[in-house]
């Protein structure tokens, strides 16, 4: 996997800003959203090999910039490998607003434990995400996400990570 996913996260996040969120108050204008805390695990897999599994925390912060909602997040995997990083999160609601599309891009660090050198302590993660939110705010979901240090190295071999989680609202 190359750079795709963080390049859909781009066009889908920028049209939509266009189509949608800029008015009088700016493109980025302030809003509120639902925070969220996400929990996920999944199958990590790197040269196409399934390596090892993954535990995954996210936090949606209970706001927006236009279509962008700052969120973070930090994941460990069976052999000690960590991430921790920051970024944006755009979602798209379908179906009643009962499905939804969510696509995020967060630069990292990452420190590897008895898993594969990826090439750098800096690592990109972008991910797509579809799923379903209950009525009680309950979000069920299935994730894939790839991380790369996107050629600040020479040496970028990338891993991807096959996830289910489940996000639940806060406040």
């Amino acid at each position: 996997m190359d750079g795709t996913l963080a390049v859909l996260f781009l066009v889908a996040g920028l049209t939509d800003m266009g189509f949608n969120h800029c008015g009088d108050a700016g493109c980025f204008a302030r809003s509120d959203e639902q925070a969220r805390l996400g929990l996920s695990f999944g199958d990590v897999q790197y040269q196409e090999n399934s390596i090892d599994n993954e535990f995954y925390v996210k936090y949606d912060f209970p706001i927006a910039y236009g279509p962008f909602q700052p969120i973070v997040g930090a994941s460990v995997t069976m052999d000690g490998d960590a991430w921790v990083g920051f970024g944006a999160a755009w979602t798209k609601n379908f179906f009643n607003d009962r499905a939804y599309l969510r696509l995020s891009l967060m630069p990292g660090l990452y420190a590897q434990g008895d898993g594969p050198d990826l090439g750098h302590a800096i690592e990109f993660r972008s991910g797509v995400e579809v799923g379903y939110e209950a009525r009680n705010g309950v979000r069920y979901g299935i994730s894939y996400d790839h991380r790369s240090n996107a050629d600040i190295e020479e040496w970028n071999p990338g891993m991807e990570t096959i996830q289910v989680g489940v996000s639940f609202p806060l406040n």
